[in-house]
């Protein structure tokens, strides 16, 4: 059985504890591969590595730091390929899907390589007599992120290769059920040039996530996840002095108006609720059909869905893979199990779907639920499966504000040919990311990506000029070099500029 085992100080370190996690193929059921766990010891000592290395990888040039991203970049590249397979064994999204994923970290360390104009500060010369006054930004120590099951290589390649070209060093604690594609880019790191301990994987449950939120040598944690974790994560670190940038859940609307191209919004309903098996915290949750155009939209759904491709992520025919556990489809089919006794139509039932050869991998069917009243579970939870609901609003005003009226505020799109409306929408939804008429408003590498309200806690979104902010610190330095001849006498009043 294949072991996954921490990475610290730009080497592989075995697990000293014994104890592993089941790491299982989603496509068959079985467990081909076991996980690490460390213990509370073992996270200090990548902490400590990480802490050694920033003593000297703070005082590199930007030069050299993005000499190593750019070189990265490169090897990233060339292996997308591997690191797409990897997540597709792991996850169980389909190949296709894992590239896109690949595709839209390497954004990210776009991003870094372009660090300097980021860092670049402010002079005010001659604001007193002979003073000048400058702003610079700074990083600050050692920085751990924490990241989710369903994008193993976008979102660690969202947080750390902006902090390390900041001049951080890093602490990366991955999902323990998807662990090897992370693993594979910071082996990657290490052979671009990037210094021993500068990246750092440590593998593991609560306990490793306790530890990270709670070491004193940590400055700043990032996490991507669950709404619940995110408010732990923010309340401990918090609690013990650090930055915090989590990001939760989301139950995400993509409002239809009534003079929208309604076989052009089924298709991307389609893609958005569907793709990567709906375990996406930008996915489509809910259809908002306003006016008389409900039913024919619902059809126009049903009709795509019914031609749908499930099966394996490795195979070229799949459009959509298994769920990532078993115990995580059973609670999917619950929730269509449970629809229509709270009062929604089902449509699609996906439920009970298996396929020809892996009857034991976590597969479900696409679900569409119709007429969903807001009560329903399934209006209500984030479901992270193939589930669409659709509700119908009799006016744009009554959309906007059952949108509006949602705990979360993570992505929302709107599907009109009306300028005025989607004008009207962009600047009146309550959430962080808009698409008009675009379904999954994933901001591009220089935009920040985060939402409002129960998606996101903390005051920084990820990524872009929010994730540099997040990973340096400000420092203003006032000059004077006065003449040899001048004297300053001695003042003790409050300074005054003149």
């Amino acid at each position: 059985m294949k072991t996954v085992n921490h990475w610290i100080g730009g080497k592989t370190v075995e697990g000293a504890t014994g104890a592993y996690g089941p790491v299982y193929n989603p496509a068959t059921g079985a467990q081909d591969t076991q996980v690490a766990l460390a213990s509370v010891e073992e996270v200090d000592a990548a902490v400590a590595t990480a802490k050694e290395a920033f003593r000297s990888w703070g005082t590199v040039s930007l030069s050299k730091r993005t000499a190593i991203l750019y070189k990265y970049r490169e090897l990233l590249d060339a292996h997308r390929d591997e690191i797409a397979e990897l997540i597709t064994a792991e996850h169980g999204k389909v190949h296709s899907d894992a590239l896109g994923e690949v595709a839209r970290g390497l954004e990210i360390v776009e991003l870094a390589c372009g660090i300097a104009e980021k860092l670049k500060g402010e002079l005010s010369t001659q604001v007193s007599t002979g003073v000048d006054v400058s702003s610079i930004r700074q990083p600050l120590g050692v920085v751990a992120g924490i990241t989710p099951f369903n994008f193993p290589a976008m979102v660690p390649l969202w947080m750390f290769p902006v902090a390390i070209a900041c001049g951080n060093t890093f602490v990366l604690k991955p999902s323990e059920k998807d662990p090897s594609a992370s693993r594979r880019l910071a082996e990657l790191a290490t052979e671009a040039g990037l210094p021993d301990g500068v990246l750092n994987v440590v593998h593991g449950d609560k306990v490793a996530v306790d530890r990270l939120l709670e070491h004193p040598d940590i400055a700043a944690v990032s996490f991507v996840g669950s709404t619940p974790i995110a408010k732990y994560i923010q309340s401990r670190a918090i609690e013990h002095g650090k930055r915090v940038q989590a990001l939760g859940g989301a139950k995400n609307h993509m409002l239809v108006l009534p003079d929208a191209d309604l076989d052009f919004a089924a298709d991307n309903a389609i893609n958005a609720a569907y793709g990567s098996a709906g375990e996406r915290c930008m996915a489509v949750s809910v259809v908002v059909a306003v006016g008389d155009i409900g039913d024919d939209l619902v059809k126009k759904i049903a009709d795509r869905a019914a031609k749908l491709r499930i099966g394996p992520g490795n195979d070229p025919a799949s459009e959509m893979g298994p769920l990532i556990t078993k115990e995580h489809r059973d609670k999917v089919a619950g929730y269509v199990h449970g629809a229509a006794a709270q009062g929604a139509e089902v449509v699609v039932d996906g439920t009970g779907y298996s396929v020809e050869g892996h009857e034991d991998g976590f597969f479900i069917g696409v679900s569409l639920l119709d007429k969903v009243p807001t009560t329903a579970d399934a209006y209500r939870d984030e479901i992270f499966g193939p589930v669409l609901c659709v509700v119908r609003a009799e006016s744009y005003d009554e959309a906007i504000e059952l949108i509006n009226s949602s705990k979360w505020g993570n992505g929302t799109a709107i599907f009109t040919r009306d300028g005025g409306a989607a004008r009207r929408f962009q600047l009146e939804v309550e959430a962080g990311m808009v698409g008009v008429n675009v379904p999954i408003p994933v901001p591009v590498g220089y935009h920040s990506f985060g939402g409002w309200k129960d998606s996101l806690f903390g005051d920084h979104h990820i990524y872009g000029n929010d994730g540099v902010h997040f990973y340096t610190r400000g420092k203003v330095v006032t000059t004077r070099w006065p003449e040899p001849s001048e004297e300053v006498g001695i003042n003790l009043g409050f300074p005054k500029n003149h």
